[in-house]
């Protein structure tokens, strides 16, 4: 399971929308390190001039890997999380997370970054197994 939804959560959502700072939240709690990561990276990349900010960085364990594929891979999740820090999410390999300004979306070093060509150079060894 991704999240721990409370029952209040639940109920809201079983009985229409639900306020996208619930959902937030329950994240917040559900996938702290994730969460965390993103914060720390936002707060790089908006303290400074860079387009981008990144983690390079592995997890201190699979519980928190596991925290950071869930967020990533669930489109509910990451597009509420680009939506509450301002910012647009890049992904690659099994922790390497990039926050942009999401002007810079489709922009030169968004694409560089997001290409087949990064994703090819930036494997290792020690990434098949993540």
């Amino acid at each position: 399971m991704s999240l721990d939804v409370s029952p209040r959560l639940l109920s809201a959502a079983e009985s229409g929308d639900i306020r996208e700072e619930d959902f937030v939240e329950t994240v917040r709690t559900s996938l702290p390190y994730a969460y965390r990561l993103i914060a720390r990276l936002t707060g790089e990349l908006f303290a400074g001039t860079a387009e981008f900010a990144d983690n390079h960085t592995p997890p201190p364990s699979e519980k928190e890997r596991g925290q950071l594929l869930r967020a990533l891979s669930s489109d509910a999740i990451r597009g509420s999380l680009e939506r509450h820090f301002g910012v647009a999410l890049a992904f690659m390999n099994c922790h390497r997370v990039a926050v942009f300004r999401p002007e810079s979306r489709g922009g030169a070093t968004h694409t560089r970054f997001t290409s087949l060509r990064s994703q090819i150079l930036n494997q290792s060894p020690e990434f098949r197994d993540c």
